[in-house]
Parts: C-alpha cells; sequence; structure tokens
C-alpha cells in the first residue's frame, strides 16, 4: 500500500511538471541570453509589448542563468519554446563552441523547438559556433550583425565621446555599422513568426563608414567637436591595459580590430530587408536619435 502510494505521488508529480512545461510551450514561452545586454534588452521589450511571456537569461535573473555553470540550465530552459542565444563574452572567445555545443543539446533535450542565434558578421569562429547551431537538431535563424552603432552610446566607447576624443586602432576600412533595434526586430520575428527558419542574415546599416566618419557623423548630430585619433594594436592594448581592462577582453577587442576590421565586412547586407521587408536605420538616424537623449553631451 506504502509503495502504491508512493509511486501514484510520483507518476502524478512527474505528469503535473510535463503538463507545466507543455503549457508553457504552448504558451510561447521565450528564454533571453543576455536579456540586460544591448540587444537582448530590446528583444525582452518587444516581446513584452507582443505579450509573449518571456523569460531573461542573466546572473541577476531568478532563475539564474550563468554560461560558466551548467546547473543553471535547466532550470531556465524548462518550458521553453525558443531561445534567443547571445553568448557571453563573445563567439569568438576561447571554448565558445563547446559552450553552445552543451547548451543547445541541453536546450534540445528540454523540448525548445525553436532557437535564433546572435553571431557575428566575419568572424570565423563565430562560424564555428553557427555550424554547431545548425548541427543541433534545433530550428535555427542567425543573426550575423555587424559592428553594432549602439557601441558609441551604451558601451565602452561611450566615455570617450563624451570626453571629446576617440581613441582607436581603425584606419580607413569602412564598417556598415547595425543599428541594435534592427537587429532586435529581426531577432523578434525569427522568434516569433514563420519562413525563418534556416535562414542567416546578415545584420548591417544601409551604408558603410569608417570609425573617422562615424565619429563625425555623431558630433554633427550632438553640435560638439569630437576628435577621432588612431592607434596602433599595441598602443591600443596597452592603454587598455592601463585602465585595468582584463587581458581577454584586451585580446578580443584587438582581434576585432586588427582581424575582423580589415575590409571583408565592407559591404552592407540585406538582413533587414530579407527579414522584416525594409530598409535597415541608417547611421545617421542612430546618431540623430541619440543625440537628442542628451547622453553624449550629459
Amino acid at each position: 500500500m506504502t509503495n502504491t502510494t508512493t509511486n501514484t505521488t510520483t507518476n502524478t508529480t512527474t505528469n503535473t511538471q510535463a503538463t507545466t512545461a507543455a503549457d508553457a510551450r504552448e504558451d510561447g514561452l521565450v528564454l533571453v541570453l543576455g536579456g540586460t545586454g544591448k540587444t537582448g534588452r530590446r528583444v525582452v521589450e518587444r516581446l513584452e509589448a507582443l505579450d509573449v511571456p518571456v523569460r531573461m537569461g542573466s546572473r541577476s535573473a531568478d532563475p539564474r542563468f550563468d554560461w560558466t555553470d551548467e546547473t543553471t540550465w535547466a532550470p531556465v530552459l524548462n518550458g521553453v519554446e525558443a531561445v534567443y542565444l547571445s553568448y557571453y563574452p563573445d563567439l569568438a572567445a576561447p571554448g565558445a563552441p563547446e559552450a553552445i555545443g552543451a547548451f543547445t543539446a541541453a536546450a534540445a533535450a528540454a523540448g525548445v523547438r525553436r532557437v535564433v542565434l546572435l553571431s557575428g558578421r566575419g568572424e570565423e569562429e563565430a562560424q564555428a559556433c553557427e555550424r554547431v547551431v545548425q548541427d543541433s537538431g534545433l530550428e535555427w535563424t542567425v543573426v550575423r550583425a555587424a559592428w553594432f552603432a549602439q557601441n558609441f552610446s551604451e558601451d565602452y566607447l561611450l566615455d570617450p565621446v563624451r570626453a571629446g576624443e576617440v581613441v582607436l586602432p581603425a584606419g580607413d576600412v569602412p564598417e556598415p555599422f547595425a543599428d541594435a533595434d534592427d537587429i532586435a526586430d529581426v531577432a523578434v520575428a525569427a522568434l516569433t513568426g514563420d519562413g525563418h527558419a534556416g535562414e542567416v542574415y546578415e545584420v548591417t546599416g544601409p551604408r558603410a563608414l569608417t570609425f573617422a566618419e562615424a565619429v563625425a557623423e555623431i558630433g554633427r548630430a550632438a553640435g560638439r567637436e569630437i576628435a577621432y585619433v588612431r592607434v596602433g594594436a599595441d598602443d591600443y592594448a596597452a592603454a587598455l591595459e592601463e585602465h585595468g581592462l582584463p587581458g581577454e577582453v584586451i585580446g578580443l577587442l584587438t582581434y576585432l580590430f586588427t582581424t575582423v576590421l580589415d575590409g571583408r565586412n565592407a559591404e552592407p547586407a540585406d538582413g533587414v530587408r530579407r527579414a522584416l521587408g525594409r530598409e535597415a536605420r541608417d547611421f545617421a538616424v542612430y546618431a540623430r536619435e541619440t543625440a537628442a537623449t542628451g547622453i553624449w553631451t550629459a
């Protein structure tokens, strides 16, 4: 009698958990990794505006998610239908393909159906991670983004812009800066709509600018002089070290400026048009709207 009661209770609990997970998937629960980052935050905002249930994947969320702690993965994947996969610190970081492989295997085992990977344009290491996702058995979409325009306003380039001098090891090679709002719009379309499975969307702006031209555009929008100074990669790395940045971050930034920014990504792509049926936002629009917030003159 005791064993029968125990088995019945266990089966009831198991069935309840399975039903709960199934109900959550029917509701279209989306897990957004990096939900407080530049693109993740925007993806969350858009999903919430569409009344799509969202679970944040970050170390400060509940349940918490940490790429370096696999015990945190199962709780955030429970009941999830789709995942926005943004890897920290970058897909070019050592160990990224292995982490992506382990995570997508856990996602498939948890019953996740769809994954949208944020990838880097022109990065061989990122494309290795793309292949891992493509071989995962999940329904996949890759959002392969150019350099974020928002790096000038929401990241490590904000303080230099405010100070009136941006110092970087980038010369005359142009980059079609991608707007994080476009990236989020494409990601949400792929997470919630049909017709995006198996697509690789290269998300860029409609025109390419050098970093000097981008800084000049920001200066015009902000109504102030902002200088652009080009330095060598070694001097740049030394300056970052003086400011206390970790070695892995310095290595990653140096790699992006010296290897990826070599002209391979100079041509704008049509990912926004293909995914959304509209044109990508121009850098001048980003600069004008951001300047209006006062963030560059604060």
